[in-house]
């Protein structure tokens, strides 16, 4: 198998192009690296690109790695023949593959076994061939009747011939091929309740749909329903074809053994051909929603570790509580915690204590310069939300922001987060950490678990490592494509980007607090960090107090000659860079030729590029380009929703049915994906995104429930 020219086809890659690509794989070279410092090499692929062609190159040599280990076994036991080699060769998966491999493969003691030991095989055979036209069956089974090894009548003969038989069709390839074909262009997947009474999963308690046609989420709602006992699942198929399709391929008509041959068929279809397909069905429909849903995770976690920080303020975080109150913290700019304390103003009546608590923070707020309020979505929210936003009017400028707690309490309980503050108890903790992920999400969220975070569907029922592996690339892409400032960065953020690690990052992290870190060069230094650690990471670190201005920026310091070479053929001086001189930078490189300049630096057009648009904003935030989070400074209360209100919302998760918008009640809408567009839609992901602030609706409130209907499409106008 040409692995080169299967990925160029399924990726649209010229030759040279993806063979570049797989030497920096297989050279050690990390995704954000290859992406962004091998761009000559690859085209400018981005990493999503590269990320995909890297999954589907594990898969290629997988398949390659067990064809190899088939065909070894099948040499060894003396069954490789000209024609299972060129299918084993044609095979496209791994599916395929095991078809092919099924004969040959040990099987435990079954009926056909046990058949071929009482000497059946030869009157197998004999039935397929189905080339007796007259006589009797009784005559052809008669010479098989032994009483020693079992065979007591023609019809045990017979019937030990059938299971044989029925094995063989069993493994035949070509048909199981077929079979699966069939099974997915026309099975219905069937759910019915096994239990008399409510629960979420209502609408499958009489449930059928076309297995081609049923989204990712329906099948992941099935299995857990069916883990909890609430649902029996079964596929529906079409049994007819089926056996239509066994007796295509081996019943010939005009024998009287010809009956047989069309009974083992049926047996074969009905006991194990069928149940073995039900299995691959589920197993594939689930592994296909398993892929969907980690991939609109993927999306979401995306966006929310790449939301825009509020910069530049001193935050106030507050983990909400009831009965042990709520818990405060003060953090400045850079998210250094100045002060801690706890507030009772949540429960009904304790007036002296609400009293108490407005003091307190009015002049915590004040004595820190308090601009910005974190107020975490977990209990008690609601009581805080209106009792901080009955402080505003005293705070000068203040506004406040519901900011999502989902993983702040896993983090506060965790040991990295004891190591970070010692001092401070678990709900102090999450206070802190509430605050700063209203500062910087990304360098707070990289603390916790991507499966904690709260923007997935079903993560639970995920394949574990698949998910993992998924998640850990999304941060590191969105860590990498930030920049991390080496100064100040925590292990958690240095340990995500290109070419470090846990290890690495801690490694860095005590280097730092011994000797400081002023300069990219002096990561040389740090223990464990050879050449290729520092080739790929160090572009990604910023140290924006260097004395070289190109540490400050995301120029490769393997670049860094060319950059000042060009530099000094454009006219400026490296002091230009932090003082903003190179306004006119463009217009100077098209007046010389960018292909010209970058021949003479010898260096890729990308990369030149790339280094002209550092160089002009030097250390840019992707971020700053976003939509500004909403800060509030009024508070709505669900039952002041009224059908038709016109509101703006965030949107805090995007599932396949739809996406949950906050609207600043408390309890996030739901926008059906019906409701979002008006043109066909396959995904919400297609109009929306984690973080988007968008216009919505209200179509429906039920108090009750808690549950609130939203639409992206305006009101029709009464004319």
């Amino acid at each position: 198998m040409d692995i080169t020219a299967i990925l160029c086809q399924e990726f649209q890659l010229k030759k040279p192009q993806c063979e570049n690509v797989l030497k920096l794989i297989d050279d050690g070279n990390t995704i954000p690296f290859i992406a962004r410092y091998r761009k000559e090499m690859t085209g400018s692929l981005d990493d999503q690109i590269l990320r995909s062609i890297y999954e589907r190159l594990q898969y290629l040599r997988g398949l390659d790695k067990r064809r190899s280990e088939i065909q070894n076994t099948l040499t060894e036991q003396g069954n490789l023949t000209e024609e299972l080699e060129a299918k084993l060769s044609a095979a496209t998966t791994l599916a395929e593959l095991e078809d092919i491999y099924r004969p040959f493969k040990p099987k435990r003691r079954t009926r056909a076994t046990i058949a071929k030991e009482k000497g059946l095989e030869p009157l197998a055979l004999q039935l397929l061939m189905q080339n007796v036209a007259k006589g009797s069956l009784e005559d052809i089974a008669a010479p098989y009747i032994n009483e020693e090894k079992g065979v007591n009548t023609e019809e045990e003969a017979l019937q030990g011939a059938r299971d044989i038989l029925a094995e063989q069709f069993s493994d035949d390839s070509d048909s199981r091929k077929a079979l699966r074909e069939l099974a997915f262009r026309s099975a219905v997947i069937e759910s019915k309740n096994t239990k008399d009474e409510e629960s979420v999963y209502n609408m499958y308690y009489e449930f059928s749909q076309e297995v081609r046609t049923i989204p990712g989420h329906r099948i992941l709602a099935i299995n857990r329903g069916e883990r909890e006992e609430f649902l029996k699942v079964t596929v529906r198929m079409d049994d007819t074809a089926s056996v239509g399709v066994l007796n295509k391929a081996f019943v010939r008509p005009g024998s009287i053994t010809t009956a047989q041959v069309e009974m083992a068929a049926q047996d074969a279809w009905d006991r194990l051909i069928k149940p073995s397909l039900e299995r691959e069905v589920r197993a594939e429909l689930t592994d296909k929603a398993g892929t969907a849903a980690i991939q609109v995770f993927g999306k979401n976690l995306h966006q929310l570790l790449m939301a825009p920080p509020v910069k530049g303020k001193v935050t106030l975080g507050v983990d909400p509580g009831f009965r042990t109150g709520c818990k405060l913290a003060v953090v400045d700019e850079n998210g250094k915690v100045l002060a801690t304390g706890v507030g009772h103003f949540t429960l009904p009546g304790m007036e002296a204590a609400k009293a108490r608590a407005r003091k307190d923070i009015i002049a915590m707020c004040r004595q820190f310069g308090v601009t910005a309020i974190a107020i975490g979505n977990g209990t008690a929210s609601r009581e805080a939300e209106q009792f901080i936003a009955s402080l505003l009017p005293e705070l000068d400028g203040a506004a406040y922001m519901i900011v999502s707690e989902a993983g702040a309490s896993v983090y506060s309980a965790s040991k990295l987060a004891a190591e970070e503050f010692p001092q401070f108890d678990v709900s102090l903790r999450s206070a802190v950490s509430i605050a700063r992920r209203m500062q910087d999400p990304l360098a707070e969220l990289v603390k916790i678990d991507p499966k904690a975070i709260g923007v997935g569907q079903y993560q639970h029922d995920l394949k574990e490592s698949q998910l993992e592996e998924a998640l850990d690339g999304v941060v590191e892409g969105c860590v990498n494509s930030v920049g991390v400032e080496l100064s100040t960065a925590s292990p958690s953020l240095l340990s995500h980007v290109a070419g470090i690690g846990p290890a690495l990052a801690k490694n860095i992290v005590a280097y730092r607090e011994e000797n400081g870190i002023t300069s990219r060069a002096q990561l040389k230094k740090v223990p464990k960090l050879g050449p290729k650690a520092f080739e790929q990471c160090a572009g990604f670190l910023r140290v924006r107090d260097s004395k070289n201005a190109l540490d400050a920026t995301a120029v490769h310091p393997e670049s860094y000659d060319a950059a000042k070479a060009l530099l000094e053929k454009l006219g400026y001086q490296l002091s230009d860079i932090r003082a903003g001189k190179l306004t006119d930078m463009n217009a100077r490189m098209e007046e010389i030729g960018v292909k010209k300049l970058a021949e003479e630096l010898g260096i890729g057009e990308p990369t030149l590029k790339d280094i002209a648009r550092e160089l002009q904003k030097p250390g840019r935030d992707p971020r700053d380009d976003l939509p500004k989070p909403v800060l509030r400074t009024d508070v709505l209360d669900i039952k002041d929703l009224v059908a038709g209100m016109e509101l703006m919302g965030t949107v805090r998760n995007v599932i396949d049915f739809g996406a949950f918008v906050d609207i600043g009640v408390h309890q996030d809408g739901l926008v059906h994906i019906s409701r979002m567009a008006n043109r066909f839609i396959k995904h919400p992901a297609e109009v929306v995104k984690v973080g988007d602030v968008i216009k919505v609706w209200v179509v429906d409130v039920d108090v009750k429930k808690m549950r609130i209907a939203l639409t992206m499409l305006p009101p029709k106008t009464k004319e």
